[in-house]
């Protein structure tokens, strides 16, 4: 077991590329210890070898259980302790509601939901218990609202804020954080590994105009995956971190004007809605 003094531990899920990579390599520039994960440990030989000796790989599949729980243990028996745990596996589809099949359905919940559930179970009790960490959910610009094509995957972001948000208020008495991420587009592999269901002309102007989108803007997406791993860590030093944190100017303007418009409806409809109060 190494020298608890080095900096904070992580246990990362993901890290094969996109922001799983840049928050192993900006921990490490922090001072910070890492154990890498994913799911084939051989594609994080190049991150393992950036990281100047304090970045640990391991095998990790959110969807096993077993798997979950060997790279927890791996990672107490190396380091001795887990401060930041990062919730980052997962993937995106674009498809229509009627296009997307219930197969793809649960596989877009059981690794982006119930996956991160199963990794932050399997944490809660160690970070309760030393009264202290951080649990930093990916999430999305879709855990907060959605358009045309992304039913599946942004149904599985925002169970995953709700139960993150719920989390929160149940850790915060006990010293341990919870940190909900919530990027616009980044110029990760997300958009070029994307599964894409089987198109239905029906939805040419709507899910169809997504997939046109993300085509056409793949690899050129404005957000930089490095500045939001440094913003993530600025945030985690902060002494009041906020609960979400939006990531990419394309999110910041779209989630306000997501809220204007929720806001909007609900005074417009006031009258009708607190009618249906007892009196």
């Amino acid at each position: 077991m190494q020298n608890d003094t080095q900096g904070r531990v992580w246990l990362i899920t993901g890290c094969s590329s996109g922001f799983g990579r840049e928050l192993a390599l900006a921990a490490v520039a922090a001072g910070d210890r890492v154990m890498a994960t994913a799911r084939r440990p051989e594609t994080l030989t190049e991150l393992a070898d950036h990281g100047e000796g304090r970045i640990s790989t391991v095998a990790l599949d959110v969807t096993e259980p077993a798997s979950i729980d060997a790279a927890v243990r791996a990672t107490l028996a190396l380091y001795g302790r887990i401060d930041v745990v990062v919730n980052n596996a997962g993937f995106t589809m674009i498809g229509a509601v009627e296009e997307t099949s219930m197969e793809h359905l649960r596989s877009l919940m059981e690794v982006n939901f119930f996956g991160a559930a199963e990794v932050t179970k399997a944490v809660v009790p160690l970070l309760r218990e030393q009264g202290s960490g951080t649990i930093v959910q990916m999430s999305s610009l879709g855990g907060r609202m959605t358009y045309p094509g992304l039913g599946g995957y942004d149904a599985a972001k925002h169970a995953l804020e709700a139960f993150s948000e719920a989390l929160s208020s149940e850790l915060a008495p006990l010293g341990v954080r919870v940190l909900l991420v919530e990027p616009g587009m980044f110029r990760t592999k997300i958009s070029s590994n994307m599964v894409l269901a089987p198109e239905n002309p029906a939805y040419q102007e709507s899910s169809g105009g997504l997939r046109q989108m993300v085509a056409g803007i793949a690899g050129n997406e404005p957000g930089d995956p490095a500045k939001a791993a440094a913003a993530i860590i600025e945030v985690l030093d902060a002494e009041n971190p906020p609960l979400r944190l939006v990531l990419g100017g394309d999110a910041v303007d779209a989630l306000r004007a997501h809220h204007e418009s929720l806001l909007a409806d609900m005074v417009t409809w006031e009258t009708l809605s607190r009618s249906t109060t007892m009196t």
